[in-house]
């Protein structure tokens, strides 16, 4: 039987010896640990493992979930392929910045992710995905209840993992935000907590920052507070209009956007209340 790698990823209340616990469990089923990181934090311990192994991953699973039930009735366990893709499923509006660089790196196999679909509620952007061989789905925002709506079903279609809103500059709802709650991920062009909201360039010219960023952020129903994954800053000065704050910003935003998916498609990224823990 060949070797497999998977990758473990263990979120529960810290207790001593957990952290031998888990990789001796590895080791007791012939398990080789390639990649290690572990962090205490709150008095939970998360941990990620990457590990090869010739047992079978539905098996190893439950001994893993055997032994977090055993330490504590609060422990999520995740036992993951690193060869399988992750499905992210993007929505954007007219800007096309984040999609095409998303596009590029779908292409590129950047890292380990698949674009089922696009959801859009502008048609701009059709030809331009369709020409990847990927859906396009034109949903106008004109009845919230009902795109949202659409869009929830879209994604389930399309068995999404992940919702990444590249610009996509609408407002999810409650029902959205809490039918996929910590699967969806949002770049917004300001570094929060700074200028959240709408038209974060033009609030910040008006402060005269001299310095303007870009966060990933997981997305609640709190507008643009949730945790962070991922940001970075360019700097600026008086003489820069909120039109050329945006566009020299344009390039801090698709690589945050990047790096931010990136963690969470490799299982880097943990939520520890209104922060994040996240393993280079």
């Amino acid at each position: 039987m060949d070797n497999h790698t998977h990758r473990l990823c263990v979120n529960l209340s810290d207790k001593p010896g957990l952290l031998a616990r888990f990789s001796n469990l590895i080791a007791e089923n012939g398990g080789d640990i390639s990649s290690a990181h572990h962090h205490v934090e709150g008095g939970r311990l998360y941990l990620r493992f990457v590990f090869t192994s010739k047992g079978n991953r539905d098996e190893l699973r439950r001994v893993f979930l055997n032994a977090a039930q055993d330490t504590t009735a609060d422990a999520r366990i995740h036992l993951a392929d690193p060869e399988l893709p992750a499905r992210v499923v993007v929505l954007c509006s007219r800007e096309g910045h984040c999609l095409y660089d998303l596009l590029a790196r779908h292409l590129a196999q950047d890292f380990r992710f698949t674009i089922p679909c696009v959801i859009s509620n502008h048609e701009t952007h059709r030809r331009v995905v369709e020409s990847h061989g990927i859906p396009f789905y034109y949903v106008p925002s004109d009845d919230k209840v009902i795109a949202m709506r659409e869009i929830r079903r879209l994604f389930k279609e399309h068995q999404g993992d992940w919702m990444v809103l590249a610009r996509y500059m609408q407002v999810l709802d409650a029902e959205t935000c809490n039918a996929f709650a910590g699967k969806i991920i949002n770049i917004h062009h300001a570094f929060l907590p700074s200028f959240p909201g709408a038209r974060p360039y033009h609030q910040a010219h008006a402060r005269g920052v001299k310095l303007v960023g870009a966060t990933c952020h997981f997305v609640t129903t709190d507008l643009d507070d949730g945790a962070i994954i991922e940001q970075d800053i360019i700097r600026v000065d008086h003489g820069d209009s909120p039109e050329s704050m945006m566009q020299r910003g344009r390039d801090i935003e698709v690589s945050v956007l990047a790096r931010g998916l990136r963690g969470v498609v490799e299982d880097r990224v943990f939520v520890a209340g209104k922060r994040t823990v996240v393993f280079r």
